[in-house]
């Protein structure tokens, strides 16, 4: 008995009929993470975070790495110019990639796997020694006590509102058990919302997804806050976008990581920070600049008038700004 209840649950790889994993040579991203040997080739099915990551992981500890996406692109929730990026970067490492592919099966064989698909008007049949799915994640919705309330579940994941209210009065959810993003730090930030409004603090704030930076921890890294350029764009607003590389950038140089792009998206009419978008090393640890930049909802001529300090990567980050405006001073 309780007068306020948090669903908490979490979530689970998602999974799909024609590919069932056995935790030995069809892996979801637990078994991924403690695999009892290194395999000499992967194939990853899905190439949304999770599986951009583990390809990334994989082939950097030298195993072959093929990746079959269903979407016309790879990391399809990010900027498509990142994604491009990405994408080119990834295959110069080695990495394979076949999108806008249908899954026919994942077949288990001894001691590997069979993967057939559809790609580019063709079937296609490769073999690898384990496959990873990375299809998405399904909320625990199951045997927690929801049915007959008023909670609702829309494709496995309980609906809330920004203060992570449920339809029932006194329930509550967060995490992956609800709505995108899927992240530990939003997962988090959930339950500080959540609570505080359970106690009535007067501080408490709203959740704006937003708001909340994406980062994906692959080489190079990705990290991206707010609207894309799509979807900026499809919002109506007129922009203003710019960009800067890191091949400008002396820290990026000294570090011997000049590959990168760090993008801004701005409301050219009222100068609002739409969304920032970044590829590069430790772009992880530099978006949460933009995220704060959001949060304050600076425009440009705030963080134009910002100091950078020099010699780093944030250096980009400010230039990018300037571009945005034809003002960028080292390119």
């Amino acid at each position: 008995q309780a007068r306020h209840v948090v669903l908490a649950t979490g979530a689970r790889a998602r999974t799909l009929p024609n590919a069932v994993p056995d935790g030995k040579l069809i892996w979801t991203y637990k078994e991924a993470m403690i695999p009892e040997s290194l395999p000499q080739s992967v194939v990853i099915v899905g190439a949304g975070a999770i599986g951009i990551e583990f390809a990334s992981f994989y082939r950097d500890l030298g195993s072959a790495v093929t990746v079959i996406e269903a979407m016309d692109r790879i990391l399809p929730q990010e900027d498509a110019e990142i994604s491009k990026l990405a994408r080119a970067a990834f295959a110069k490492q080695g990495i394979h990639f076949h999108v806008s592919a249908k899954l026919a099966s994942l077949e288990r064989g001894v001691d590997g796997v069979t993967a057939r698909f559809a790609s580019g008007g063709k079937q296609t049949e490769m073999k690898a020694a384990r496959a990873i799915l990375a299809v998405g994640i399904s909320g625990n919705v199951e045997n927690i006590g929801i049915e007959g309330t008023r909670v609702r579940v829309e494709k496995s994941h309980v609906t809330v509102n920004e203060w992570c209210e449920t339809n029932e009065p006194g329930v509550y959810a967060i995490g992956d058990l609800v709505g995108p993003p899927w992240l530990a730090h939003k997962a988090s930030r959930e339950g500080i919302v959540c609570v505080e409004r359970i106690a009535g603090k007067s501080e408490a704030r709203p959740l704006d997804v937003t708001k909340i930076p994406s980062c994906i921890y692959s080489r190079p890294q990705i990290a991206s806050v707010g609207l894309s350029e799509e979807a900026a764009q499809r919002a109506g607003a007129k922009l203003k976008v710019g960009r800067f590389p890191y091949r400008a950038n002396g820290k990026a140089i000294a570090l011997g990581e000049a590959d990168g792009l760090v993008k801004t998206v701005f409301d050219a009419a009222t100068g609002e920070l739409l969304g920032a978008h970044i590829l590069g090393a430790e772009v992880t640890e530099l978006i949460q600049g933009f995220a704060i930049a959001r949060t304050l909802e600076a425009t440009e001529a705030d963080l134009m008038a910002a100091v950078f300090p020099h010699p780093t990567l944030s250096e980009a980050m400010g230039e990018a700004v300037l571009d945005a405006w034809g003002r960028a001073l080292h390119v």
